[in-house]
């Protein structure tokens, strides 16, 4: 499979890179708007560097791995759609979900293939969650606690993407960067449900930078299961952070964390600890499952819809604060 890889000055690009590596597909080229950037990439993984996206579509991409600034790929989420070239888009698209919705319409009214790098959907917690609730062995779920904290916000300044602490241009900071993750995994619990906003915090500015340090969200679905997302940028180490994915139902605990899968059951007494994908491997599995998809003509695992979903409930936090952290 042939792929193009679009804004690599993302900080994600060297980590889709790999991944198109590990699935055996081929990049064939490379384009940002920094011409410098897309000549080092092309250098390190292959394909050519093109001075335009004009010149990039020429290399006539089977998948468009689509990176950069939010207002940016929504831009050219719109324009790949209506050309019908198949998307695996980072997130946010777009700052906000008013933003999002049309585009993510769009893409459902022309069936198009746009799937959305939320890695962390692959986290064994919800691949277990499937299958004890097929098996008919999860019961109701009570309660359930995504944690993603990593390290200060430098790391985007040294990585050169400094918009990202740039609310107005990245469409908030720590919740919409890294808890949109959490809250995807709660909507993914949910199914169709309708889920609340109950509470939102923003902790105190550590690092002096426009976009909020900290986030605490409750979430409350229809069926009175409660989600807590922490997002941050808190963490004392510029190469570790903390992860952490739980879920808690009547007859099932489940934990990811450290490397490990932990899972508890009622009915018969048991206690598993599993070995899971690290967390920066999943982006290998998701890539795989991307052009899998792909091959087979499926619709994505996270759609623009999925996304326009959790971008939504972002908003509606930020607007109940009162605070974007500007």
């Amino acid at each position: 499979m042939r792929l193009v890889f679009f804004g690599v000055g993302h900080w994600h690009a060297e980590m889709h890179a790999h991944a198109a590596q590990a699935a055996g597909a081929e990049i064939v080229g490379a384009w940002d708007g920094d011409p410098a950037r897309a000549i080092a990439f092309s250098a390190r993984f292959g394909g050519q560097a093109a001075h335009g996206i004009e010149a990039a579509l020429a290399l006539k991409p089977d998948l468009a791995v689509v990176m950069g600034r939010p207002g940016e790929m929504a831009e050219l989420a719109r324009r790949f759609i209506l050309e019908g070239v198949p998307m695996l888009i980072e997130k946010p698209v777009g700052v906000s979900g008013t933003v999002l919705k049309p585009v993510a319409e769009l893409a459902a009214a022309h069936g198009a293939f746009v799937s959305v790098a939320l890695a962390h959907r692959f986290s064994p917690v919800l691949r277990e969650v499937a299958a004890l609730r097929e098996a008919d062995r999860l019961g109701p779920i009570s309660h359930s606690h995504f944690r993603l904290i990593n390290g200060p916000p430098q790391r985007y300044l040294d990585d050169g993407v400094a918009w990202v602490l740039d609310p107005a241009v990245s469409g908030g900071g720590a919740l919409r960067n890294l808890g949109i993750h959490g809250v995807n995994a709660f909507l993914n619990l949910c199914g169709e449900q309708a889920v609340e906003v109950e509470h939102v915090a923003f902790g105190r500015q550590l690092h002096g930078t426009p976009a909020e340090d900290y986030a605490l969200v409750v979430l409350r679905a229809t069926d009175g299961s409660i989600g807590t997302v922490e997002a941050g940028y808190t963490h004392a180490s510029m190469t570790q952070g903390l992860f952490e994915w739980r879920v808690n139902a009547r007859n099932a605990s489940l934990a990811d964390r450290d490397g490990r899968l932990y899972v508890a059951t009622l009915d018969d007494g048991g206690l598993r600890e599993l070995a899971a994908t690290p967390v920066a491997r999943r982006y290998d599995d998701m890539m795989a499952d991307t052009i899998d998809r792909l091959k087979g003509g499926l619709a994505p695992a996270v759609t623009l819809g999925d996304l326009w979903r959790a971008m939504d409930i972002i908003d509606r936090c930020y607007a109940m604060a009162g605070n974007r952290g500007e």
